[in-house]
């Protein structure tokens, strides 16, 4: 079982955590409710988790023109 973090905006990887036993409290899932949870994270039939997250640019671009959360996908 892999965890794979991506970007939700942008695409690009983030990184991957490769380990076999990680609790949800170590990766702090546990502090989103149900719908954070079904909207960024997916499971495949390996046992790999995908998570959605945000990257440092883009990040950093929502933060200065906050029109961008009106956007699907963010070309940096």
């Amino acid at each position: 079982m892999a965890i794979h973090y991506s970007c939700r905006h942008c695409g690009v990887s983030l990184g991957t955590v490769d380990k076999q036993t990680v609790q949800a409290e170590q990766l702090g899932f546990h502090k989103l409710n149900e719908e954070e949870r079904h909207e960024m994270i997916q499971y495949d039939n390996s046992g790999n988790v995908y998570v959605k997250a945000i990257c440092e640019d883009c990040h950093e671009s929502l933060e200065r023109n906050p029109d961008y959360y009106q956007q699907d996908f963010l070309i940096h």
